[in-house]
């Protein structure tokens, strides 16, 4: 028999805005408040700006940043009894619940296309995942069962698991071989946590799964955390975030600007199986733009969102500060190319700055052909000035004026609200 009650097995009608969210999401703005974490807050801010030492603009939006980055921590930090696991979405732009504003929790270089969400999960134990999929399912879609240092113990492909007609579908999870059992995850002694992505590519379009957990068993025999015991460990996982954040931008800055040198497919801190990731900077000045061209290799799926140090996505509802492979229009020849500046060019694959002279660029790739990606995978850039712009985009270019531009930017919103439905369109 399980300890979940009836009401946390329901279903909600909105993916990701359940009343358990709901109900965590409240709850983290109380935790918060604790004086152990209201303290953290002042010496994780000193020690991660000493570390960073930021420029001018990356200072200007470190408040706001920073305060979005320890939200995420208070909400994570509190969903990790595996005992009583709840499904809760860790990165979400700010919204009212219940006439309370809710902070934005973005953090560690978030994908503006992902869904977020996290299950804690015991190797000793035994759950069942019930969920449901949408009439559109998504390119790319993974349930990772992570290890306490985010390595990857299992994995499951959403898009490939076995769905009833009516889309509902069945995952099971213990230490046992599958023996049969279609959408197994097998764990083990080191199991510590799922971490799904929900990936849209087509934000109008692409629907997001519903799913709760159920733990198998009897009751917990060990209490909860008292109150002061979680304030501590968001304390704790708001340093790690401040100290995980600052090594991935560090790694980014030890290289050249306007530059892209790296290429890899990891399943360790974070990154996920079979997925390439293509990091770089740019640095410019106001009358330059950074033209990016990207060759997917045969990805289904890509991305090009901009961040800035501290680990955060900047105005991703009505400015293209990313755009993905369904929002972007090719080259003649296939590729892609953008056009990051602060200024519009006109250009419909433009990627808005958003104010940033300099930031951190982690484009990813993924669903590739069986065999993996194609040789001519790669991305380069080049810094051009604005008035010169025209010679160094390809034949073929799509343009747009200001009523299409201002019509693409309305479909971007009405189209990342379909996940975050407690903001008004």
């Amino acid at each position: 028999m399980s300890d979940q009650t009836v009401s946390e097995k329901t279903t909600s009608e909105h993916p990701v805005a359940t009343a358990q969210q709901h109900s965590h999401e409240l709850a983290a703005l109380e935790l918060i408040a604790h004086r152990t974490v209201t303290e953290a807050y002042k010496r994780v801010a000193d020690h991660w700006l000493k570390l960073a030492e930021p420029s001018e603009v990356m200072r200007e939006c470190f408040d706001w940043a920073f305060r979005e980055v320890m939200f995420s921590a208070a909400v994570w930090s509190s969903n990790q009894d595996p005992l009583r696991p709840k499904v809760t979405c860790i990165t979400r732009l700010a919204h009212t619940v219940e006439g309370h504003e809710i902070p934005g929790s973005r953090w560690g270089i978030d994908n503006p296309d992902s869904i977020y969400r996290v299950i804690p999960i015991s190797g000793d134990e035994k759950y069942r995942i019930s969920g449901r999929v949408g009439r559109n399912r998504m390119t790319e879609n993974y349930f990772t069962l992570w290890d306490d240092k985010m390595g990857t113990v299992d994995v499951l492909n959403g898009r490939t698991m076995e769905v009833s007609a009516d889309g509902s579908f069945e995952i099971t999870v213990d230490s046992s071989p599958a023996q049969g059992r279609p959408n197994h995850v097998q764990s083990a002694p080191e199991a510590h946590e799922f971490y799904i992505r929900d990936v849209m590519a087509d934000w109008n379009l692409d629907d997001p799964n519903h799913f709760t957990i159920e733990r198998l068993g009897s009751k917990p025999t060990t209490a909860a955390m008292s109150l002061d015991e979680q304030a501590q460990l968001t304390a704790d996982f708001m340093l790690h975030y401040a100290d995980f954040t600052r090594r991935m931008s560090r790694g980014t800055y030890r290289m050249p600007a306007n530059h892209f040198a790296l290429a890899w497919s990891a399943d360790h801190t974070g990154a996920l199986r079979n997925q390439v990731y293509v990091g770089g900077r740019f640095e410019l000045a106001p009358d330059e733009a950074f033209v990016v061209t990207v060759s997917d290799g045969g990805a289904e799926y890509f991305t090009v969102p901009l961040s800035n140090i501290w680990g955060t996505t900047m105005d991703i509802v009505d400015r293209t500060a990313s755009l993905n492979k369904a929002q972007s229009v090719p080259n003649p020849d296939g590729t892609y190319t953008y056009v990051l500046s602060d200024t519009d060019p006109g250009v419909h694959n433009w990627v808005d700055t958003c104010g940033l002279n300099e930031g951190i660029l982690t484009l990813r790739m993924a669903e590739f052909p069986q065999g993996g990606p194609r040789e001519d995978l790669a991305a380069a850039g080049e810094v051009v000035k604005l008035d010169h712009l025209d010679s160094a985009l390809p034949e073929g270019t799509a343009f747009v004026d200001a009523e299409t531009r201002a019509a693409q930017l309305a479909t971007r919103r009405a189209g990342y609200l379909r996940r975050l439905p407690e903001v008004a369109p």
